[in-house]
């Protein structure tokens, strides 16, 4: 049996070192900003379902005769209302009622759900009413949930800057290295009158292929990641993980982050090719 010589090709390692890094990078980027598109889509659907819906809280039971004189006179600006009667307060309020009994269904106020037809009408009910009782929208009860979306969006685009911002340092190194390992062939495009612009298009035409097989690596990879979480977010059922989704738009987006990141790679390399033959004798 013939063996092989140990020997190993600087050129072809190096190469697929690098194609390696980039398509990690490409992944991490193509997940962290498709999170932000699932989130930042979870995030508006989950306002927008609760912008026309309010809770009427009445605490003093003097108020009740005024709310409800402002409810039917408002009536065409209602589109549902919905009465929480005392055994729905009673079995909401159960683990909280167990030792007061009775005496503290007396302390229980007197609730509303309203669902407006338009937000106008939701400020315009509102400002009468606030003065006699306390009128929560449900957006605002929510603020919570709402906040932490928006908390998840802002790492998730931290994480795809830096990601980024790594894609631009290794492009730059990976020009680097790629001029001085093909130092020799420069140096007789040199010699025999190459301008440095057909220089650079060759380093550039390296460059691209190294990054577009990464870019397609990273992508087909972070697609089914990305499938994953939002059919992880959906199962949930409920709140504002079950509103996760990317839309046809986002996912166009998502394949052209990709290609940006491609064409970002040839300016840098340009940029970087360029600086290299200025600042050297090749």
């Amino acid at each position: 049996m013939k063996k092989r010589p140990i020997v190993f090709s600087l050129v072809h390692d190096q190469s697929v070192f690098m194609t390696a890094i980039m398509s990690l990078l490409t992944f991490l980027a193509v997940v962290a900003f498709g999170i932000c598109l699932a989130i930042g889509t979870g995030v508006t659907r989950w306002n927008a379902q609760w912008d026309l819906f309010a809770t009427v809280q009445i605490m003093d039971s003097d108020n009740n005769d005024r709310v409800k004189k402002i409810l039917d006179e408002n009536a065409d600006k209602i589109a549902k209302t919905t009465e929480i009667s005392a055994e729905e307060m009673r079995d909401l309020l159960g683990p909280w009622m167990s030792g007061g009994g009775n005496a503290l269904e007396r302390y229980l106020p007197k609730m509303y759900e309203l669902q407006f037809n338009t937000t106008a009408d939701l400020e315009h009910v509102g400002e009468q009413i606030s003065p006699h009782a306390r009128f929560l929208t449900h957006a605002q009860a929510l603020k919570t949930s709402t906040s932490a979306g928006w908390k998840m969006i802002a790492i998730a685009s931290f994480i795809l800057v830096l990601a980024l911002g790594t894609i631009g340092i290794c492009i730059s190194y990976i020009a680097r290295n790629t001029a001085m390992l093909h130092k020799r062939e420069l140096e007789i495009l040199n010699q025999i009158g190459a301008t440095d612009g057909y220089i650079t298009n060759q380093m550039q035409i390296i460059i691209a292929k190294i990054c577009t097989v990464a870019g397609g690596a990273g992508f087909i990879v972070a697609t089914p990641v990305l499938l994953m979480i939002l059919w992880a977010a959906h199962s949930a059922r409920v709140g504002l993980m079950a509103m996760l989704d990317i839309s046809g738009g986002g996912w166009i987006a998502l394949i052209l982050l990709p290609v940006a990141i491609v064409v970002f790679a040839i300016w840098i390399t340009r940029r970087t090719t360029l600086d290299i033959l200025k600042n050297s004798q090749i």
